[in-house]
């Protein structure tokens, strides 16, 4: 017989155990799942940063696509939840460049070569790490089938998926201007770039008219630019600057002189509404730039310091050349004033650095061609998103998307598949090294340097994962993929691209629905910080509270797309609710651990719960099919809390039924297994045993049963909880004594009444009321007054008693106890079939005696 449940349950001694014989039983392969299973179910887990540690955003997402996977395999699918890594190019790289930089020398000193082999040598020491703590919050992926977006197969996928676009005219290179970091040292996509509120000056400089005496004054954040404008611009429909239009000014410092052009991007709130235009250093003014044919002159160079064309200033850093630019235009009286200023600043996600918009030689994907039946794709509903409000932003995104900046000036990451022939520079797209140039039949060559946006990688995440661009076993059954569960601030980042590249590449949709999770936010509702100590770090929440805990504090209460709070105070409190489960099962197990096979249903109370179980069953599946999991998961907790634990199991110690208990115990676990796997599991393998093919994880999910549904029988129950929740509360508004069972005399609806007093022993138990109908005994002074309530049509009267005379108390006490045993057996059929005559006769003489007895008492 299995081992009984510990008084206490503790998750630090069991979690790491469970998880263990998970994984050992290979129930998390699809392929070696028991029973038949033809219905395909797959899910690619968002590939965390391998240089990164397990946090809320990954702890929410993998929480969501662990319930979604562990339900479906329940269901009898075909499950694969496929995990992996990404490289992250930027933030690894930078990892390793502070590991190497503690010994005194840099990437450069050590060569691309050495440094990528220190790089593997970091991920072999530390990038297991992520997936450890992935483990720890219960995933139950496919470990098998695990991926790293550098493994030899994803590689493979890249340097196609590169070949094809490049030989199809849809990768290019050119010169464009990049959001550039130069602690970095690499372009970025606008997406890898933050804006952060800064307050900084605002320079109002006069520009001298040429020719005049007179001056226009612009307004710039940046006076080091103004070495590379190429004009100023007004907005056409500012009256104040009509007369200039088509006039030119004398760059100051420079004297070069510009035009003054309309364009009506020109903001005329700010500043003054004239502004140097500077194609080579702000996009806007490169678009203004392009559409007015200006020249572009590139005065800051990838290295943060000035170029040939700023003249005097090559070589100085872009401080130093500030403070020279500011200095020489006070001497020369063409600073006005000068403000505070307040503007969101760009800067690299990754590193926070200050970003340098350059001019800059790199390879661009074109994203037109490719948006177009991504949008359509979301139109006709083949991909649905949830929620429904992010559709919009997605349209609108793609409606104005840029080309996308795929190349990065790393060594760690997938390098350009392209190769230059040394003679003609002609480029070559290709896996290895051509033989030969098709231009010039020159036969040596050299391959681009630049590496690409980890983003291009993870765009084919989700068929390179499955073994394209081999025509694989996988791939034809779990893609397209049933979901895509992420965070909403990610929509651009990956899952538009996902979708764009998997159209292209495999000429469908690479999931069917979209599911983006809310932000994690602190007590306070603020951006959680851990700088700030307003983090809430997982894993030792995990150690203090256990996984389930985290896990229901993540889902139960939030909704898709909507942030939400998380504290401590929120964690401990789903602690609770584990422990609640836990002591219902142990209570259960206490009585008898032997599974009872057939259901018997004995009392209204038993059908009572057994039909509402039916409808909690009906509830939860239709919830998480619907991917409303926080719904799903509160019916459940509402079901076990106050109607499984306050109400059934409190009469089950009057009216003890097994098969019930057992029955409503087994579906409570397999419909909680997926939001808190590792204590149903704990709970189920001492009730039926450890062995691999008894394992929770893969038990049927509960299936509704029509026949059990039973709404007399809820209705009449209902009527049962409303007295018995009456008299507790009349009770505890009086002060009544804990140990008095209290009479009440009922009067009016004799049905109700009738429904009531079949149910005696009910009442006692739960409210402590010994049930009297008034037709029973002689009318005293409480039955001619207002009756204490009246509920269902029925007069409740409680006759007073002498709360000064403890004798009296404990003999009312007595004496209703006893009433209450005679009565229980005047109703117990078995009793009346099987006594002799004079002994059910004996019974009622006793049992008038008693009640006479208690009238002269109360």
């Amino acid at each position: 017989m299995a081992a009984m449940l510990d008084k206490t349950y503790n998750p630090k001694s069991t979690e790491k155990e469970i998880y263990q014989r998970w994984e050992r039983s290979g129930f998390f392969n699809p392929d070696k799942l028991p029973g038949k299973r033809t219905k395909p179910f797959s899910i690619s887990m968002p590939p965390p940063n391998v240089t990164g540690e397990l946090h809320l955003g990954h702890a929410t997402g993998l929480t969501l696509e662990d319930i979604m996977t562990r339900y479906h395999r329940m269901l009898g699918d075909r499950t694969l939840y496929l995990p992996g890594t990404d490289h992250a190019g930027i933030s690894t790289q930078i990892m390793v460049e502070r590991l190497i930089a503690k010994e005194g020398i840099n990437r450069d000193k050590l060569g691309r070569e050495q440094f990528i082999e220190r790089v593997w040598d970091w991920k072999k020491q530390y990038g297991s790490r992520i997936t450890e703590q992935i483990r720890s919050l219960g995933a139950s992926c496919d470990w098998s089938r695990e991926h790293f977006t550098m493994d030899a197969t994803l590689t493979k996928a890249v340097q196609t998926a590169f070949i094809k676009m490049f030989n199809d005219g849809l990768i290019y290179r050119g010169l464009r201007i990049v959001n550039w970091c130069p602690r970095c040292s690499t372009a970025l996509s606008d997406l890898e770039v933050k804006h952060v509120a800064t307050t900084t000056k605002l320079w109002y400089i006069r520009y001298p008219i040429y020719g005049t005496t007179k001056y226009i004054v612009v307004a710039t954040t940046r006076p080091e630019t103004m070495l590379g404008d190429s004009a100023v611009a007004v907005n056409p429909k500012d009256k104040r600057y009509k007369k200039l239009m088509g006039k030119t000014v004398v760059l100051p410092i420079l004297e070069r002189e510009i035009p003054i052009i309309a364009d009506a991007r020109v903001d005329m709130a700010f500043g003054t509404g004239a502004v140097k235009v500077t194609p080579a250093h702000d996009p806007l003014d490169y678009e203004i730039g392009a559409k007015h044919k200006l020249p572009i002159i590139n005065v800051i160079g990838q290295d943060n310091h000035l170029t040939k064309e700023a003249g005097e200033f090559y070589g100085k850093s872009v401080q130093e050349t500030r403070l020279e630019i500011i200095k020489r235009l006070e001497e020369g009286e063409l600073i006005e004033r000068v403000i505070d200023y307040e503007h969101n600043q760009a800067r690299c996600d990754r590193c926070n650095t200050p970003i340098e918009p350059l001019i800059s030689q790199q390879w661009f994907m074109k994203i037109a061609p490719l948006a177009k039946p991504a949008l359509q794709a979301v139109k006709s509903g083949k991909i649905k998103i949830i929620p429904a409000r992010f559709e919009k932003t997605y349209f609108h995104w793609l409606n104005n998307i840029h080309d996308w900046c795929i190349s990065r000036q790393l060594w760690w990451g997938h390098q350009v598949p392209i190769w230059y022939c040394d003679s003609c520079q002609t480029p070559t797209a290709a896996i290895k090294k051509p033989k030969v140039c098709k231009k010039c039949a020159n036969k040596k060559f050299t391959q681009e340097q630049d590496t690409l946006d980890t983003w291009f990688s993870s765009g084919l995440w989700t068929f390179s994962t499955l073994g394209w661009p081999q025509k694989t076993k996988d791939l034809k059954l779990y893609h397209p993929t049933s979901v895509l569960e992420t965070g909403w601030d990610i929509l651009f980042f990956w899952v538009t691209r996902m979708i764009m590249m998997s159209l292209y590449f495999k000429k469908e949709i690479p999931f069917k629905t979209v599911y983006l999770h809310g932000l994690v936010l602190d007590k306070d509702g603020k951006k959680m910080s851990k700088s700030k100590g307003t983090g809430v770090d997982p894993i030792p929440m995990a150690e203090k509270y256990g996984t389930d805990a985290i896990r229901l504090s993540l889902v139960l209460g939030t909704k898709p797309g909507q942030d939400f709070r998380l504290y401590e105070e929120k964690i401990a409190g789903y602690r609770n609710f584990i422990n609640k489960l836990w002591n219902v099962a142990r209570f259960i197990l206490s009585q008898d651990r032997k599974p009872t096979k057939k259901l018997t249903l004995k009392s209204l109370a038993d059908q009572w719960i057994v039909s509402r179980m039916q409808e909690v069953i009906t509830s939860v599946t239709n919830e998480i099919e619907r991917f409303n999991f926080s719904e799903a998961g509160t019916t459940l907790y509402d079901f076990l809390w106050h109607e499984f634990a306050d109400w059934y199991l409190e009469i089950s110690k009057v009216e003890k039924n097994m098969t019930v208990l057992h029955y409503i115990l087994e579906q409570i676990l397999k419909l909680a297994h997926p939001f808190v796997p590792f204590v149903t599991e704990t709970i189920w393998s001492v009730w039926h045993g450890p062995a691999k093919n008894k394992m929770l994880m893969i038990q049927p999910w509960p299936q509704t049963d029509k026949k059990l549904v039973n709404k007399t029988a809820e209705k009449e129950f209902r009527l049962l909880q409303e007295f018995n929740t009456a008299f507790r509360n009349y009770r505890s508004e009086h002060k009544t004594p804990s140990n008095l069972i209290e009479p009440v005399v009922l009067k009016g609806n004799k049905k109700t009444i009738q429904l009531l007093r079949n149910h005696l022993e009910i009442f006692r138990t739960l409210s402590k009321v010994l049930l009297r109908n008034s037709d029973e005994i002689e009318a005293d002074r409480d039955m001619h007054n207002k009756p204490d309530m009246h509920l269902a049509g029925v007069d409740c009267f409680f006759p007073a008693y002498k709360k000064d005379e403890a004798v009296a108390q404990k003999e009312i006490f007595e004496i209703s106890s006893y009433i209450q045993k005679l009565e229980a057996k005047l109703t117990n059929e078995n009793f009346l079939k099987n006594a002799p005559p004079q002994i059910v006769q004996k019974v009622k003489n006793r049992l008038a005696e008693q009640r006479a007895k208690l009238k002269k008492l109360l």
